[in-house]
């Protein structure tokens, strides 16, 4: 078991973050966590006057806030490599700028991380986002954790902690996934590694959704391209592909079409969106990475 930190850095990748940021800070500032913590912004290439937010922000002090740049990628895990080689704490955490960790977030991810190299929290939707929006994305129970069907559990990168030594020892965050599935590759290689993931199903975040359809399009579509890349990337790892899936997904996406009624299909607009796009997404990622996988 490993001892308490002395000091947990909490980074936080942003890009034009000023509208919801202070949300964030204002959950950070009210953390029951008893130990020392500072706060950590990768600013990616923000345009919104981040910086000149961040500089005189009443929390400053309080959460030993920090502004830093991280113009060189186009990405989060950029930002969030930026704001981890600026920090000072033996454990980072992640979480997102327009995000609202919980109070006992950072208690319960510290406690959890004694016992494992990285942890994964869990993630909630009902008290930041109106209903209609909620219902668009189905997320795991807190205490299940997520996991990828075929291969290994992995942490979100919007609600996760890391020891030092680990981080350093894997590299970091792969800045070359732009779009998607940094989490996933960063804690598949965590664990290949031979380091530990743990859990901490009552380290929770309110995760903000996209709130139109064309964001959640995009984002959806983003994942699924990404599919394919990790299957090439870990399956000699033993990363395994549905064949069911293709077939299975097209009879989903036909009976529960939306221009039948809710009461039939049984699902939100949304969430057949959502299934659409990451659909497309992996078959124009298979042709992208010349892999099959869907």
């Amino acid at each position: 078991m490993r001892e308490l930190p002395k000091l947990v850095s909490v980074v936080i990748p942003a890009y034009n973050a000023r509208a919801v940021i202070d949300t964030q800070l204002e959950a950070l500032a009210a953390q029951d966590y008893a130990g020392e913590m500072e706060v950590v912004v990768g600013d990616n290439r923000s345009t919104d006057g981040l910086r000149e937010h961040l500089a005189d922000h009443p929390l400053r002090d309080r959460l030993r806030l920090r502004h830093v740049d991280a113009p060189e990628v186009q990405c989060a895990a950029h930002a969030r490599n930026a704001g981890v080689a600026a920090s000072s704490g033996e454990f980072l955490a992640f979480c997102d700028a327009d995000d609202r960790a919980h109070p006992g977030w950072l208690t319960a991810l510290v406690e959890a991380a004694r016992e494992a190299d990285m942890v994964s929290g869990a993630l909630e939707t009902g008290s930041i986002n109106a209903p209609e929006i909620a219902e668009r994305v189905s997320i795991e129970a807190p205490e299940r954790g997520f996991e990828f069907p075929g291969f290994l559990p992995f942490a979100s990168g919007s609600n996760c902690g890391v020891w030092r030594d680990a981080f350093e020892a894997v590299g970091g965050w792969d800045e070359s996934f732009r779009r998607a599935g940094e989490d996933m590759d960063f804690s598949w290689r965590i664990q290949l590694a031979g380091y530990t993931l743990g859990h901490a199903p009552t380290a929770i975040t309110a995760y903000r959704l996209k709130t139109t359809y064309r964001e959640l399009w995009d984002q959806s579509l983003s994942y699924g391209e990404v599919d394919p890349r990790l299957y090439k990337r870990y399956r000699a790892a033993g990363f395994r592909r549905n064949l069911l899936a293709l077939p299975v997904v097209a009879v989903l996406l036909f009976i529960r079409n939306p221009l039948l009624p809710t009461a039939v299909t049984r699902l939100p607009r949304g969430q057949w969106l959502a299934y659409l796009a990451r659909a497309v997404g992996r078959v124009r990622g298979s042709i992208g990475h010349r892999v099959w996988f869907v």
